[in-house]
């Protein structure tokens, strides 16, 4: 089966590092709100804090790479075939239909997934770095007698920082399921450790969809 170059080697190891601090800190931070005992609590939040400290570094990093590379351009929405998709996920993959989308390295993410992933980076990410931030430092905060944080209590921005956490928990899930819904199984999977995707000859649609699909 002919395959196409689609991931870059930073994109790769951004994608895999990003998704095991997220799943540390969610480990440690279900820990640190007393779900279970497994690093002890003070142990468990110095390496939430750690971990919070390497992946804000990361996306810093991510930020950077992807404005001076021109990636930034694969998060631009777009409603082209984003009907076909959706058909696509809710009946289609359950009949055995070809998928209406197929990566490019000019159009690596299909119409859903460009704005879930857009959601994550102008929603998700925002409030977990505002709100974990303010937790780690509301004292410091709060003695600087910011508008923002005037007489709102360290429990309503842990809170929000726990709200956060499950939409990015709820995301991981859907990530790992659509991660799955490829031409095989571990596809997509693949795809993301070698950078290498199989181009399906029997979908010919996706010619004429990447074509405008950016």
């Amino acid at each position: 089966m002919p395959r196409m170059y689609i991931f870059k080697r930073f994109e790769r190891f951004w994608h895999w590092a990003q998704a095991g601090l997220i799943i540390f800190m969610l480990l440690t931070g279900f820990e640190i709100h007393g779900s279970y005992a497994l690093f002890g609590w003070e142990k468990a939040a110095n390496l939430h804090t750690s971990a919070a400290w390497t992946l804000i570094g990361l996306w810093l990093f991510a930020i950077f790479w992807h404005f001076t590379t021109g990636e930034w351009r694969q998060y631009i929405p777009t409603t082209r075939n984003i009907v076909a998709v959706m058909n696509y996920y809710s009946v289609g993959i359950f009949t055995g239909a070809p998928h209406p989308f197929r990566a490019t390295q000019l159009s690596k993410h299909n119409p859903l997934q460009r704005l879930a992933y857009l959601m994550v980076k102008l929603f998700i990410n925002p409030l977990i770095w505002v709100s974990g931030l303010a937790c780690l430092y509301y004292n410091e905060l709060a003695a600087s007698k910011i508008a923002v944080l005037a007489g709102l209590p360290l429990s309503t921005i842990a809170l929000v920082h726990t709200a956060a956490a499950f939409m990015m928990l709820a995301f991981l899930i859907g990530h790992l399921y659509l991660s799955t819904t490829g031409h095989t199984p571990l596809a997509h999977i693949k795809a993301m450790i070698t950078g290498w995707e199989d181009a399906q000859e029997s979908e010919p649609a996706a010619a004429v969809v990447n074509a405008g699909g950016r």
